[in-house]
């Protein structure tokens, strides 16, 4: 931030206009235990260019994820960003802004969502997009509880083989609403069986959830899973990486109801895990129930386009017990890195990433096929992540590659213990290169 300088009279004049004679008045209501006895140890005082200097060297042993080779995966991926997609988030016009609650006066940021609306829409084959939610695990959950509004009660199926991580959010969302969670056990290709699935399936059950790929990276049967919930009356909502997309028939072809995923991958960076994108799209006939905002396109009184907020059912303006959700806004300037990062790739460029991404991940698991100290439990069918069974210390594998600058997955032994405890999961973008996945191919050979 900009450097403030504060004057004594400066802070005089500060601490009169509060009611306050000093800064120990003003802290009196924070207990003295709370407050350091003696001053912070910050050494003697610098000048400006000698505070920089400190704080370049310090900030110079971190070891962020750009600087290493990461094979990190499991809803966060290492990509490639276009340079045009920071540019137009730095514009001071969309990273000040905020809820369009005069929405019709905030034509620029209500164009931005409903470009946003119309990309995911046309990503997931769905008829109605909303404008995007906290993070695709919030976007699940909410889902679940629309579906579930949808059906009026009844059970929830969800795959064993789900981000852990989602499942905890699940877990805080539908203890409070009484709503019973029953999960998908993965057979042993590492997918939902749909055989299985249909035996579990009965009159109590409102929704089935799908991942695709799963957790494991796996493509699951979609087509084969849809027929057999619909058969049954039962909502199925699908969890979708919006990558694969590019690739993989998308939700709304095999009649998915409810379509929602976890956007990072579409021009957000890592940032140690947020803030993330949560997308939501619908088919029309459920409009009504989706949580958030829906903005639309229009005409005014002159026949010149505008852009509206057609729908809003956060509890904030309309009686709670009306209300389909408390999802207070829209992640806004991921949503518009998103829109701009698929608007500068192009359906080519698009289909370009997912496209090495896939081809990239099948080499590296080629190379570790043919080693001895290492097993592929679930085969090739699977989009741009894999799990790799360690024959010894999948943890002290991982310590030993990040030693030699290598992020080389995430472990699964504590998550899925019916892997094995040496279980980890291994990501391949388009961003690796040939070199650093013969480096992998050769840390694996070399763990003992």
């Amino acid at each position: 931030m900009s450097y403030v300088q504060n004057t004594d009279d400066d802070r005089e004049m500060m601490l009169k206009a509060i009611g306050v004679s000093s800064i120990e008045e003003l802290l009196e209501p924070i207990g003295k235990e709370l407050r350091p006895g003696k001053p912070i140890g910050l050494g003697d005082p610098m000048c400006e260019s000698e505070v920089s200097s400190l704080l370049e060297s310090l900030a110079g042993r971190n070891r962020p994820a750009s600087r290493l080779s990461s094979f990190l995966g499991g809803g966060i991926y290492d990509r490639r960003i276009p340079a045009v997609v920071r540019y137009v988030l730095s514009r001071s016009e969309f990273y000040t802004s905020y809820t369009p609650y005069q929405a019709e006066v905030s034509q620029g940021t209500l164009q931005a969502i409903y470009e946003y609306q119309s990309l995911i829409c046309r990503l997931t084959g769905m008829e109605v997009a909303n404008a995007s939610m906290y993070d695709g695990a919030t976007a699940l959950a909410e889902a679940i509880l629309m579906a579930y509004g949808i059906k009026r009660g009844g059970r929830i199926l969800v795959p064993r083989a789900i981000s852990p991580r989602i499942r905890e959010v699940l877990g805080g969302y539908m203890s409070g609403r009484g709503i019973e969670i029953e999960d998908i056990p993965f057979g042993e290709a590492g997918t939902i069986d749909p055989g299985a699935l249909a035996e579990r399936l009965s009159d109590g059950v409102a929704a089935v959830v799908i991942s695709q790929p799963n957790y494991f990276g796996l493509i699951e049967p979609a087509d084969e899973i849809s027929s057999i919930v619909h058969d049954r009356k039962t909502l199925l909502v699908s969890y979708v990486d919006p990558v694969s997309l590019a690739l993989l028939t998308p939700p709304g072809e095999y009649d998915a109801d409810i379509a929602v995923g976890e956007g990072q991958s579409l021009g957000s960076p890592q940032n140690f895990g947020g803030p993330l994108l949560g997308f939501m799209a619908t088919k029309r006939a459920f409009m009504r129930r989706m949580p958030g905002r829906l903005i639309s396109g229009t005409v005014d009184v002159d026949g010149k386009r505008g852009y509206v907020m057609t729908l809003q059912t956060r509890e904030q303006h309309i009686r709670r017990e009306k209300a389909t959700s408390n999802i207070c806004t829209n992640e806004g300037l991921c949503a518009l890195a998103a829109a701009v990062y698929l608007s500068s790739l192009g359906e080519t460029g698009f289909r370009e990433v997912a496209l090495q991404s896939m081809a990239k991940s099948h080499t590296l698991y080629g190379m570790l096929e043919e080693l001895p100290n290492c097993e592929l439990p679930f085969g090739g069918n699977f989009f741009q992540e894999f799990v790799v069974r360690m024959k010894s210390s999948a943890e002290g594998f991982l310590a030993k590659a990040r030693s030699e600058g290598v992020l080389a997955g995430l472990p699964l032994g504590n998550a899925f213990p019916e892997l094995g405890g040496d279980a980890i999961l291994v990501a391949v973008t388009e961003k690796r290169k040939r070199v650093e996945l013969e480096a992998y191919r050769d840390l694996v050979r070399g763990w003992k």
